[in-house]
This record gives structure tokens, sequence and C-alpha cells, in this order.
């Protein structure tokens, strides 16, 4: 054999290495890794896995040992597909991909980076994500191919290699050795994913079943129609969801302190215009995206954290805070979905008489980052057909604010409610925004600008109470989910801020018991609640005509 073709083998077999190593080691949760630590750190480690198949393929005669390594290089790809996946997840909903529930989430993440970077760059990265999951289990049964061969060829010294690996290998795990707390040299994480992505059917199996007896045990299923929401008879009720609105937003240090001065600015704005608020925190069923699942949750009373939760209950008929107002008989029911850009049959399983989305709110404006329409410009639109409306029936209305959705770049301001028009003033404002690719070159910008666009939403709101309010208004609002790791860390917990604003003091003693802490911004000691908690606790709270008298005072 000439001297190039032995140099190339030997780089190929090199390269085979490396790729088998590096899918063996390297752990799909990088960032996760405690300050200061070194992510090479992670690869100095002995994969059990490589030791077990070496000792396999050594002792295989030649054609069963082909066509193990090929199938074995076939896991290990698809393996490390998923691992790639998972870094993804982490990153954006700090949880691993599941591989039986989480397929769905591939199409809204398409829609994703469509609305934010258009067509091109969405199709450009469907592309990529096909090629990388065909490529990469190809090119690990290649590699994996390639070593199996070599060790054959000089089966005494690869015998020998694997013998001192092993021994190396248990004297480590036993010695609980590591160079990243958390991250053993002795490792077999590649067994330990495989492992969980196979036991995710039959957990899959065995939620769906518990999932079913949840959705069945409804207190109010067969309640009468006069025994519901009494308290509120009359009254216009707005639930408004700020997307991505948190509570790392008004207690994590490391933010912009401009969210919590809104707050505290619109508390004071509110009061002087005769409103007052109580305000607790929700733990959503998800964090840094899938906001379905915490509108679901919230307004179901059912925890709702996986697809296969969401799809199986927007296909029956549990009631919903939506459905209680309709069949209350006393509401005409709204839902303004300015994110919503195709056919949205939830709306009917919700119980919305009336649906606005992004193509019937009118607005004829630029885009910014994901969210088609600016959120004061849907209050606006809102106001316009269906608050400001006379001789309208009381309002039962649920609005999504996604001015405050990821990229958080450009962003919208507030301006004069008489000077939105059609929205083509805002083309102004977009020009001069900073776009996602400026911002997101920096951590720090990302911060301030996610910032900057919960404090915008909020700023909206109050100012939409303070001009357009009446005295028979009362708005629920609050967060869906944390954002995403890149702002508040992967160590955040999941708990969202929710705010009750009303003019009738009536209302406010009725949630007394609640023990929620006066104004828009819950105090630290706040109550928590599980999100699927509220529906139950609302409706009961509301119930009655005439209230119960509370048994303690607020806190």
């Amino acid at each position: 054999m000439s001297r190039p073709r032995r140099a190339a083998g030997w780089i190929a077999t090199g390269l085979a290495a490396s790729v088998v190593f590096l899918a063996l080691v390297v752990p799909d949760q990088v960032t996760r890794l405690p300050p200061g630590a070194s992510p090479w750190a992670t690869l100095l480690r002995v994969p059990l896995e490589a030791l077990a198949v070496a000792a396999v393929l050594l002792a295989l005669p030649a054609r069963a040992r082909v066509v193990t390594a090929g199938v074995l290089g076939a896991l290990l790809g698809v393996l490390t597909v998923v691992k790639v996946v998972d870094v993804g997840f982490f990153a954006v909903l700090s949880r691993p991909f599941d591989p039986v529930l989480d397929w769905p989430l591939f199409a809204d993440g398409y829609r994703f980076v469509e609305g934010s970077a258009g067509g091109a760059a969405a199709v450009g990265a469907l592309v990529g994500a096909i090629a990388l999951a065909v490529s990469v289990p190809v090119v690990m049964v290649l590699a994996v191919r390639r070593l199996a061969a070599v060790a054959a060829r000089h089966r005494r010294p690869a015998r020998v290699s694997v013998g001192v690996a092993a021994v190396a290998w248990l004297v480590l795990a036993v010695l609980g050795t590591s160079l990243v707390p958390g991250v053993y040299v002795a490792s077999d994480s590649a067994v330990a994913l495989a492992r969980d992505s196979v036991l995710t059917v039959p957990a899959a199996i065995r939620d769906k079943r518990t999932f079913t007896a949840e959705v069945a045990a409804d207190a109010f299923r067969g309640t009468a129609p006069e025994q519901l929401l009494g308290g509120l008879r009359g009254k216009d009720v707005v639930f408004a969801f700020i997307e991505s609105y948190g509570r790392s937003a008004i207690e994590d240090p490391a933010l912009d302190t401009t969210v919590r001065a809104a707050l505290d600015t619109g508390t004071r704005q509110l009061r002087d215009a005769g409103y007052a608020a109580r305000s607790g925190f929700l733990t959503s069923p998800t964090a840094g995206g899938g906001s379905w699942l915490a509108h679901s949750t919230f307004q179901s009373g059912v925890w709702i954290d996986n697809e296969q939760r969401y799809r199986s209950l927007v296909s029956g008929d549990r009631l919903t805070l939506t459905g209680a107002f309709k069949k209350a008989g006393a509401w005409q029911t709204v839902a303004v979905e300015p994110g919503v850009t195709y056919a949205w049959p939830e709306a009917q399983f919700y119980g919305y008489d009336k649906l606005y989305d992004s193509r019937t709110l009118g607005y004829h404006g630029p885009v910014f980052g994901w969210g088609p329409v600016p959120d004061q410009f849907a209050l606006k639109s809102f106001t316009d057909a269906e608050y400001a409306r006379p001789g309208r029936a009381p309002l039962m209305a649920e609005l999504t604010f996604v001015s405050s959705h990821t990229p958080w770049a450009p962003l919208p301001s507030l301006v004069g409610w008489d000077e939105l028009g059609d929205g083509s003033m805002y083309a102004a404002q977009h020009a001069r925004g900073q776009s996602a690719a400026q911002v997101w070159k920096d951590p720090v910008r990302v911060r301030a600008a996610y910032a900057q666009s919960i404090t915008y939403s909020i700023d909206s709101l109050v100012s939409w109470v303070r001009t357009y309010g009446t005295d028979d208004l009362v708005l629920v609002f609050l967060g869906d989910h944390q954002p995403a790791p890149v702002v508040v860390g992967d160590k955040a917990g999941r708990d969202v801020p929710v705010t009750v604003v009303a003019h009738d003091p009536a209302v406010l003693d009725r949630v007394a018991s609640w023990g929620w802490t006066d104004g828009l911004r819950p105090e630290p000691q706040a109550p928590v609640w599980r999100m699927d908690q509220f529906r139950d606790k609302f409706l009961t709270t509301f119930a009655a005509a005439t209230a119960p008298r509370p048994l303690s005072p607020p806190r």
C-alpha cells in the first residue's frame, strides 16, 4: 500500500473514531453546566457503550460483524439526532425532546421561523434539518463499520485496549470521578438517552389513561346555567395573556427594572382612575414556549403539559372558562388572537362566539418580530369592533398579547390611541427599531429587549383601561410562561404573575380569601397556585349573585 493511501486510511479511521466518540460523550445540556465550567471538560470521558460494542464486534464472525456494526451505527446516528434536538429543546423549552409527543412542535417551529425570518429562512431551516436527520445516521453507520473492520484486522491489540479501558471505566465509576460536577468521567449517557427515549412510549400510554380520568372528573360539568358566574352578571370580563410574562420579569435581579417600574406606575395610575388590583402567581405547565398548553390549562382546569393531552382536550367537551360564560347565557364571548395566522378550529372547543385574528383585525402595518399585530393595535381593534360598540351585551373576551413573543425585536412603542389608524404609522417605528439579528448577537441585549417588550404590553393594557375602561370592567391578566433560558437561565421556575383589576370594590371583596397582594405587582410572598386550579377557584368564587362574607381580611 502506498504511503498516501496509508495516510488517508489512518485519517479516515481517526475521523471515524472522533465522530463516534463525540456522539457518545457530548452532552445534550451544555448550557446546564455549572458557572465557569469548560464544555471541553465534558469530552474527557470513557464511554461504556463504546467498550461494550467493541467487545461484541470483536467476538462476531466477519459477516455478522458487518451487519451488526451497520445496525448499531444506525442506532447511534438516530440517538445523535435526538441529542441534537434535545439541545434545541433545552435551549428553548428547558426540557428534553419527547420522541412520542413532540412531533407537532416541528410544524410550529417552522411557522415561527417563517413568521420571524421569512419563508426562505424557514425553507432553508427545514432542508437543513432533513439533511441532518438523514446524513448523521449514514455517517455513523460508515464510521462504526470502519472501526469494526480496523479492530478485526488488529484483533489482539484491540482486545487488550478494550480490556484495559473496561477496567479503567470500572475504577472511575466506583470512585465517582468527575472533572465537572454532575458529569462523570465513566460515561453511560448514550445508554441513558436510549433508555429514556424508549420509556417515553409506555409513559405516554399511561399518561393518556390518566388524562382521560382527569378530564372526566369535572365538578362543574352538570352545573345549571343560572348557577354559573352570578357574581359577574352585568360585568365585562376580559382575560389577557401576556406572552412570556414570567415571574423572573419582576424578580430576577439580572433583568432590567423597567417591568417592575411599569407595574408600580400602572398601579398608581389605575388607582387614580378608580380601579384596584390584586395579584398572585400561577405555575405554568410549560416554559420558554408552548403557549397553547398554558392557555388550555388555564381555561380547562386540567393540567396540559404535552401535545397528546392538548389534542385530547380540544377534541372533547370539557367545560372551559369561556364555555362557562357562554353557558350562563349573559355574555357574548370573543377571542382576540393576533398570533393566529391560519384556521383555528380550537375556537369552537373553547366556546367563542367571535374570533378576531391577524387576518381580521384590520392591521396594515409591518410585522414586528413574530407577532403580526402590535398589542396596542389589537386592543384598539377589539375596542372599536366590540367593547365600544353601542347597545352590545356584556362581553367575556380573551386577548393574547404577542408583542412580547421571542425574538423581541424589532419592538413597537406606545402611541396615542387616535394615531393608530390602520397600522401604517408603525412603518417608521419598525425602520428605527433593532433587528433580531442585531439584538441576538448579545445576551445582554436579548434580556433588555425582553424586558422592554413586557413593559410595552403592560403599558398598553394600563393605558387601555384608563382610556376606555368602564365601571363594569373586570380585567384578569397573566403570563403564559417564563421566557427562554437565554433570558432567565435554566434554573428559573415556571411561575407567572396573575392580576385581577376591577372598578367595583365588590369584585375584589370576593377574591379577598385568595390572599393575593395589592397592586399589579405580586409580592414575593403572594400565593402560588397551579394554573389548572384557577378555573375552579374562579367559578366557585363568582358562582353566587351574593358574595359570601370573607372569613379573613385580604393580606
